[in-house]
């Protein structure tokens, strides 16, 4: 089994890493470190949570100098992971001498007072949001002329979020020979040409999941029957005793109902989105990682990335539009071995979304809340899911599904679900076409 202490870090990490127990490197620090330290660009994909973010700070901070230039430069796409990777920099560099120096730069903090920093000195090590991160370089505040090794973390999300030309103005700054590391969650097909264009034979890097959901993560669905979700959410909250709940919504406006509801009922309860402002936002992350909160709603964007320790009940007030974010939700609870509960909240009507997350091989337990106690309920009904969904398909396929149940030969089953799947895809590719030409059509109005 591989140990910290094999990799020939400096006292400096050594000591760093003993006083914040880490002994054991997890499986995409195994795999990553020895490349970072080969000087390769790389393209990592593992899922967050994973120890991405000490992947590539430990042997990029093992090569440092004391020359007062940037030699790391780390763009990330939302505040609250920035503010968290440079908390984990400076675990690390506090056992440094007092020449070495992490500063952050993002969106929403007194550009001015960066700027004045940014002249007494450059640090090291620049981690930032893109958007500060390319206002800084372009006024050539932060000089990034001898960048040695350059990442790019959760690479979905900054092309999620509108980033990516921000990144890509940054990276064609950067110095021909830098190393560069791309960490990702997914990597998108549309991300592809940006990898092409700068990053030289990159070596990539899968770390996958043993299973979709850990096996110590028991995963129930709850059928609303149109009761409020909000008093469903407090009744869950406030059975047994649970450690930390995450509770996620898809949208602000949703995120605040429900801290509002939870709020007026008692319970110390703190939100995430990105509605706050950075101040707001900073200080509730800070008091969430304090444990002055044991009940904390947010959107999906806004908690991407951030590491909420000992949660232990993660609850969907509402299914996600992408799927992939329904993975992310539930692998913030049960980790480091520890028990989990995930729980995902279902409206009549919602039954087609259930069974997609089914199709990626998710399993559910089917549950309710009764007498104050959850209990095992029987399956989902779905007949009346079925006649309504065949009803929505057009006749052609309606009678390739009466016709194939007559045949009942080995597989039909499966025919009827692939059928009724491209359906819907194709449904929904004429609908997204129809809704973009109605948008071109709307901006040549008004720009007539």
């Amino acid at each position: 089994m591989t140990k910290f202490s094999q990799y020939n870090f400096n006292d400096a990490i050594n000591k760093s890493l003993k006083e914040i127990h880490f002994d054991e490197p997890t499986k995409v620090q195994e795999a990553v470190i020895s490349l970072v330290n080969k000087k390769k660009d790389i393209i990592v994909q593992s899922e967050t949570g994973s120890g991405k973010t000490h992947a590539f700070l430990l042997p990029s901070m093992n090569a440092l100098t004391k020359d007062q230039e940037v030699q790391l430069l780390i763009a990330t796409p939302s505040r609250e992971l920035a503010y968290q990777i440079y908390e984990d920099t400076q675990n690390i560099l506090k056992n440094y001498p007092e020449e070495y120096n992490a500063f952050i730069f993002v969106g929403g903090a007194d550009r001015d007072r960066q700027k004045r920093k940014l002249e007494a000195h450059q640090p090291q090590i620049a981690i930032g949001t893109p958007g500060r991160l390319w206002d800084l370089i372009r006024e050539n505040d932060l000089h990034v002329d001898n960048v040695q090794r350059y990442v790019v973390d959760e690479a979905d999300m900054t092309l999620d979020m509108g980033f990516l030309n921000d990144v890509d103005q940054i990276t064609n700054k950067l110095p021909e020979d830098r190393e560069m590391m791309v960490f990702s969650a997914t990597i998108p097909q549309k991300l592809e040409p940006f990898l092409d264009k700068y990053m030289h034979g990159p070596k990539r890097v899968e770390i996958k999941n043993s299973s979709i959901i850990p096996k110590n993560v028991d995963n129930w669905l709850m059928f609303t029957h149109g009761r409020d979700k909000k008093e469903i959410i407090y009744r869950l909250m406030t059975i047994g005793e649970p450690y930390m709940v995450l509770v996620f919504a898809n949208t602000k406006k949703t995120v605040d109902e429900i801290y509002h509801y939870l709020r007026n009922k008692g319970l110390k309860t703190a939100r995430i989105h990105g509605g706050l402002t950075p101040r707001e936002r900073k200080r509730t992350m800070k008091q969430i990682e304090n444990m002055e909160y044991q009940f904390v709603v947010a959107t999906d964007l806004a908690a991407r990335g951030i590491d909420i320790s000992g949660v232990s009940h993660v609850i969907n007030a509402e299914i996600p539009d992408d799927l992939d974010f329904f993975i992310h939700r539930v692998g913030r609870t049960g980790r480091n071995g520890m028990s989990g509960i995930a729980i995902t909240l279902y409206e009549p009507g919602e039954d087609h979304k259930v069974d997609e997350i089914e199709h990626m091989g998710i399993k559910f337990e089917p549950k309710d809340i009764k007498n104050g106690e959850i209990v095992d309920v029987k399956e989902r009904d779905r007949r009346q899911s079925r006649k309504a969904t065949q009803e929505k398909l057009d006749t052609k396929l309606v009678g390739f599904v009466k016709k194939q149940k007559t045949k009942k030969k080995p597989g039909y089953k499966k025919k009827i679900k692939q059928a009724i799947s491209d359906e819907r895809r194709q449904q929904r590719k004429i609908e997204i076409r129809q809704e973009r030409r109605k948008q071109r059509d709307a901006r040549r109005k008004n720009n007539s």
